[in-house]
């Protein structure tokens, strides 16, 4: 009971704003410090653009490979639905590697029949789509490597697409 008695409230400092006005300050200082020492170089974060161009042009050109080139005939196909084009002409090159090129050149009909195929099968919006020349070129390539065997088609690129 003696404990019960004897109570007594302990009032804790109260903690003003000026705490946190402080610390608020000190973050900023700090991060308009950091954010001046990255953009004027003195804390040097990667190459600057300057530094990069110039290290980029001294550098010889690098042969990727000694692929060949074989160029295939170029298409035009007649556009099947209502829409402003009516044909699209199309010619493209298939890069090989030079020990796979008489065996390309062999199957030509045959890879030019499936490009054929899949464009005349193709809706007139698919070519309205910002990034149908990448679709495409992918959907193209992915076929004729199909036909010819994994590893023989290197590329395809795509030399001439005109929709009218």
């Amino acid at each position: 009971m003696a404990n019960a008695d004897i109570t007594e409230e302990v009032e804790l400092p109260k903690k003003g704003k000026s705490g946190f006005i402080i610390v608020l300050l000190i973050a900023l200082m700090t991060g308009g410090a950091g954010f001046y020492g990255a953009i004027s170089g003195l804390i040097p974060i990667g190459e600057s653009s300057d530094s990069k161009a110039e290290s980029e042009s001294e550098l010889p050109l690098k042969v990727l490979a000694d692929n060949v080139f074989i160029e295939l005939d170029p298409l035009v196909v007649n556009i099947r639905s209502s829409s402003k084009y009516q044909l699209l002409k199309f010619s493209s090159q298939l890069e090989v590697k030079p020990e796979h090129a008489p065996d390309i050149e062999n199957i030509k009909p045959r890879l030019i029949d499936v490009m054929n195929t899949y464009l005349n099968a193709l809706e007139a919006e698919r070519f309205e789509d910002p990034i149908a020349l990448i679709k495409l070129r992918s959907q193209l390539l992915r076929r004729l490597q199909m036909i010819s065997g994994n590893g023989r088609i290197e590329d395809l690129l795509i030399m001439e697409f005109i929709l009218q």
